[in-house]
């Protein structure tokens, strides 16, 4: 089950080894908010999203790797947008006229890992959207993909992660690239911070992994739903969504991650019940913490990073 079990998204990623983009896209628009928690985001035309400002509909949200430079990769995500007739009508849907996407990005801090001079570009943001809207096999990508290629979570490899729930006759989704500063495992007892059911890792081969290295990353996602959200309410579904950073990362929200989650919604925009908007907060929370799961459980082995895979062979002597 991915993001695309949403009516009206698409999903699409471009992985260069070390470093990628992926790319949301909704071409009919979606109601966008975004909520930064972190203390060093790196963000494009989030002011935008702000309940007060005047814009609605967002056409895609880009999550790319390569710190502030990867945020180059949104100019190509708007390009192949416009060349497909997607975006905003500046003179109005009844007037021939220019059109603007609406792209919002968010970047990881991913330098450190890889070379650092190898960045997400233009093209690799224009491929993404290739790749959501080509009917390319991307949709179900997990882990090492696009702007997760190069994540780290803590001391274990990151990645890209999806997860879904239902509420009522709504779909609600989360994808989210795992990159945070705080650690995923509990050294004390191997266990998943956002999964403690799962079976834990030897705390002692966690812990030979020494101290994490990483001094700037970030968690970011987009949380999408059919549910006909306003703007408001797309806002506090972001909000809330970072409760499961909170239960799956320790700490999260630290000065040195930049935690950004937007909110898609495809609906019509005229609002729900606050009993349902209560619901789809919490289930967006859940998928949060289950996207972040799912990115650290399947990463793969690579980047001299080891994963949390390869520490659970080791504790059943599989290697």
């Amino acid at each position: 089950m991915t993001l695309t079990d949403v009516p009206g998204i698409h999903l699409g990623h471009d992985s260069a080894g070390d470093t990628g983009v992926t790319v949301v896209v909704a071409p009919a628009g979606a109601v966008g908010a975004v909520d930064v928690r972190g203390g060093g985001p790196g963000t494009r035309e989030t002011d935008l999203l702000a309940p007060h400002n005047t814009v609605e509909r967002v056409h895609a949200v880009t999550l790319t790797g390569g710190s502030a430079f990867g945020l180059a990769a949104a100019d190509g995500v708007m390009t192949t947008l416009e060349t497909r007739g997607i975006g905003f009508p500046v003179f109005g849907p009844d007037r021939p006229g220019p059109i603007v996407p609406i792209v919002p990005a968010a970047v990881i801090f991913d330098l450190d890992v890889g070379d650092p001079g190898n960045r997400p570009t233009a093209a690799s943001g224009s491929r993404a959207v290739e790749s959501a809207l080509g009917g390319a096999d991307a949709a179900s990508a997990s882990s090492s993909v696009g702007a997760g290629c190069g994540a780290t979570a803590g001391r274990v490899r990151g990645g890209f992660g999806q997860a879904v729930a239902r509420v009522g006759e709504w779909t609600v989704a989360a994808g989210v690239v795992a990159n945070p500063v705080g650690e995923v495992i509990d050294a004390a007892t191997g266990r998943l911070f956002g999964a403690p059911s799962l079976p834990p890792v030897d705390p002692a081969a966690f812990g030979a992994l020494g101290a994490s290295g990483a001094k700037l990353n970030t968690t970011i996602g987009v949380i999408a739903t059919d549910a006909p959200l306003n703007k408001a309410q797309a806002t506090r579904v972001a909000m809330v969504g970072h409760d499961g950073i909170a239960r799956a990362v320790y700490p999260a929200h630290s000065p040195m991650d930049g935690d950004t989650l937007f909110t898609m919604a495809t609906g019509d925009g005229s609002g729900v019940g606050v009993a349902e908007l209560a619901e789809l907060s919490a289930a967006a929370a859940e998928c949060v913490r289950e996207a972040i799961v799912t990115a650290v459980t399947t990463a793969e082995p690579g980047l001299s990073l080891s994963t949390w895979g390869e520490l659970r062979k080791r504790d059943s002597g599989q290697v």
